[in-house]
């Protein structure tokens, strides 16, 4: 299974799993994960998670926080 991490905005988010099975978290700031409130479709491909996430959260983005970041990946280790 594939994790990927992604500060949207400053907001950590989480996505488990493979297309078709993505599974979203909440990251808190001391490790904790909590089920995410919205679903990614089964057709958006790990390439273009970040991309979704950016678009279906961009009413959060701020002058200070107004970047959408792929954070780690399994190619990535942060």
């Amino acid at each position: 299974m594939q994790e990927f991490r992604f500060n949207i905005f400053g907001t950590l988010i989480a996505i488990r799993g493979n297309q078709g099975v993505w599974r979203a978290f909440y990251l808190g700031t001391e490790g904790k994960r909590r089920p995410a409130d919205f679903i990614i479709p089964d057709d958006i491909q790990d390439d273009a998670l970040c991309e979704y996430l950016a678009d279906l959260f961009h009413e959060e983005a701020t002058p200070r926080n107004n970047t959408a970041t792929q954070i780690s990946s399994p190619a990535l280790k942060a």
